[in-house]
């Protein structure tokens, strides 16, 4: 039913157009993903740097831990400590070229001390208490007067580019904005002078009405790939209630967010029968002591897998020109979760 779609989408957010063409999906591929979704089988890994009472790389011992573990990354990306740029070595090439030091705080957030359990297959009550600690951690960054930005991330599977298979996610708070971050405050602003109406809003309103879309919800938080997804099973989850962070939610919405988003990994994992892999990040505004009204928190959730066994790589077009190509609707694969039932 979805065969003879063929046409491009604007997407308001990030202000470019996704072209689709459901009708080569089923071109023949002579090649196929050669990274595991397989399950782990053990649940402590004596080799593990993120399993409990295990040695990581720098020498120092995790704790025995049960429930959520958080420590600064052995091998940061960003860090308090990164070297100082002098001010006459920051710009070159008459202020074309402009260089900084890596001001941050990088940290690990393993979910639990079972090496072979997702969030996924963890209880709801587990992602409650990840969601939970976030918000701490949410605090402390926001009393860093060296912090502004904070991205939390997820990358799940080999697919995803993860290092360590024990389940877990990372964080990097900075001191400048980055750059999708910056491009949603800008199209926000925009809209809002323009439309005189919150963009965020707009689009939970658009895809309600719409409705083919939405695959979960309850009374707090609502799920769906938007209109505009570059990847077949991208997802969008919003609290209902706009947040600019974590910082203001309540536990009840917290609560809320975190049952869809357990709900949304439940069904993509059901959907295929395997660990599903993605790349999952919590969109926030600043914090730097603004409040930035105009922002709305969601969890895009961007999983590279468009079938079983066939990745979504990025080709000529997206690579070479950002402009992402994709063979199948959002509404086919809506539809696909949608029907799933959970226990």
């Amino acid at each position: 039913m979805f065969e003879n779609e063929w046409e491009r989408r604007w997407n308001p957010l990030r202000e470019e157009w996704i072209i689709y063409a459901a009708h080569r999906n089923n071109r023949p591929w002579t090649t196929a993903s050669n990274a595991s979704t397989a399950k782990l089988k053990a649940d402590y890994d004596p080799n593990c740097y993120l399993c409990p009472t295990n040695l990581r790389i720098h020498g120092d011992r995790n704790p025995d831990y049960s429930d959520v573990f958080i420590f600064e990354n052995d091998h940061p990306v960003v860090g308090l400590n990164s070297p100082e740029i002098p001010q006459d070595q920051q710009s070159s090439a008459n202020g074309l070229y402009i260089k900084k030091s890596a001001k941050g705080i990088a940290k690990v957030v393993c979910y639990h001390r079972n090496h072979n359990l997702t969030l996924g297959e963890l209880p709801l009550d587990n992602t409650y208490k990840v969601f939970l600690e976030l918000k701490k951690q949410m605090e402390e960054f926001r009393a860093n007067p060296v912090i502004s930005h904070v991205l939390i991330f997820e990358n799940k599977g080999e697919l995803c580019g993860v290092s360590n298979p024990h389940p877990h996610c990372q964080i990097y708070a900075t001191d400048f904005t980055f750059t999708i971050t910056q491009k949603h405050f800008d199209v926000a602003e925009k809209f809002k002078q323009k439309e005189h109406k919150n963009i965020f809003e707009e689009i939970i309103n658009a895809e309600i009405q719409d409705g083919r879309r939405v695959f979960e919800e309850n009374k707090g938080a609502i799920a769906f790939i938007p209109f505009f997804a570059r990847y077949a099973y991208e997802t969008m989850i919003f609290p209902k209630k706009r947040h600019a962070t974590l910082l203001t939610m309540t536990d009840e919405e917290l609560y809320d967010l975190a049952e869809t988003f357990h709900r949304v990994i439940r069904k993509f994992d059901k959907n295929f029968g395997i660990i599903f892999p993605y790349v999952m990040t919590f969109q926030q505004a600043l914090v730097d002591g603004s409040e930035h009204p105009e922002h709305h928190l969601f969890i895009s959730i961007q999983p590279p897998l468009r079938q079983p066994d066939l990745i979504k790589y990025l080709g000529g077009p997206e690579t070479g020109s950002s402009t992402f190509m994709s063979d199948t609707m959002p509404e086919q694969k809506a539809l696909e979760l949608k029907n799933i039932i959970l226990e």
